[in-house]
């Protein structure tokens, strides 16, 4: 029997270790300074944004980006029903509110009919969540219908570093602004943590002042707005330069152990993948729906593999309990799965879990 694979696991080694190591024989300050803005740097680099800003979390990321472009307390704003929890809860953190939209079956992200389906004269904000680095077909049809309609868009891509547009621009950039976390299920990890990137000098300004106290400038006592303490620290971007140094490497992996999945059980009925473009873009979670979803996961479990259920529709957690039938977001409560997706996986473990899925449906 294989050792046990885990459904996600961050990748670290000697390499982590030896930068933290020298840093920390360097006498370095240990919270936010040069290692810092050089991890920003990077990241400000691979994605081609003008500017960007790491904080403690990706909650908190999509949280000071959503109050830097202008939304306020009462506000409306249009956030998809099939998203991590963190996406409506970023907006709770301040008093703007969440209103659930459905999602495209194929893409798992918000489209412009449902956009005109539910906006309102209240709606503020469209919040677009980038789900595991997919991105709606009329993407830009969105980005024009927010702009002539004084919408402010942004995009949660927790899930899309190293994912682009089909023109060439990074996920994240669409909207005024993005947001990334590095938790430790994402691409790259520094533990917990998220950035920030935008276009936008005014926005990257506001972001700079509410992350650090609504001070002036750094290092003074002189504040100007009202801010928080969301700031980095430089032993979290010791880890984040290093992967960061891995990165374009665990993308070609992810998109190969994605195609290897897809080959092995393309001949399976009863599972179904979602529309993956890996032209452009990065599936950092293997995702299907899968005909007796919570009997496979117990087979899989039997068998040493690790799965976790996909999110289920936020308006029917006891957290929000919003009245509405969201059909698809409902349908991926029911049969939405996550496989083993860590970078680590080999062709080995691939075909294993594969073997053992097709076992479960031929019985």
């Amino acid at each position: 029997m294989m050792n046990f694979i885990n459904q996600m696991e961050p990748w670290f080694d000697n390499q982590e270790q030896e930068a933290l190591n020298k840093y920390m024989g360097e006498g370095g300050w240990v919270t936010e300074f040069k290692k810092t803005f050089e991890f920003q740097d990077l990241i400000k680099k691979f994605t081609g944004a003008k500017h960007c800003f790491v904080v403690n979390n990706g909650t908190i990321s999509l949280t000071i980006m959503a109050m830097a472009a202008g939304i306020k307390s009462g506000d409306e704003v249009l956030v998809p029903n099939y998203t991590m929890v963190a996406t409506p809860n970023s907006l709770k953190m301040f008093g703007a509110e969440p209103k659930f939209i459905d999602v495209d079956p194929k893409t798992l992200c918000i489209s412009l009919e449902e956009i005109k389906k539910n906006v309102s004269l209240k709606t503020k904000a469209v919040f677009l969540m980038n789900a595991n680095g997919r991105y709606p077909s009329d993407i830009d049809d969105i980005v024009s219908y927010c702009k002539d309609n004084n919408i402010i868009l942004l995009e949660d891509s927790a899930q899309a570093l190293g994912s682009f547009y089909p023109d060439g621009i990074h996920q994240g950039r669409k909207g005024i602004a993005g947001s990334f976390s590095f938790s430790a299920p994402k691409i790259i990890s520094t533990g917990q943590g998220g950035a920030i990137i935008t276009d936008d000098d005014e926005l990257a300004y506001n972001v700079s002042r509410l992350k650090d106290f609504g001070r002036s400038g750094g290092g003074n006592d002189v504040h100007e707005m009202i801010g928080f303490n969301f700031k980095f620290t430089d032993i979290q971007a010791v880890l984040g330069i290093v992967q960061m140094s891995k990165l374009d490497w665990r993308v070609k992996r992810m998109k190969d152990i994605y195609a290897r999945y897809r080959e092995n059980l393309s001949n399976i009925k009863d599972i179904e993948f979602f529309n993956q473009d890996l032209k452009n873009t990065t599936p950092w979670f293997i995702d299907i729906k899968a005909q007796k979803r919570d009997d496979l996961m117990t087979f899989l479990k039997l068998n040493n593999i690790g799965s976790r259920i996909m999110y289920p529709p936020i308006n029917k957690q006891q957290a929000y309990d919003v009245e509405g039938e969201h059909i698809v977001s409902n349908e991926i409560g029911v049969a939405g799965l996550w496989l083993p997706s860590s970078s680590k996986l080999t062709n080995e473990q691939i075909d294993f879990i594969c073997d053992n899925i097709i076992k479960f449906y031929e019985r």
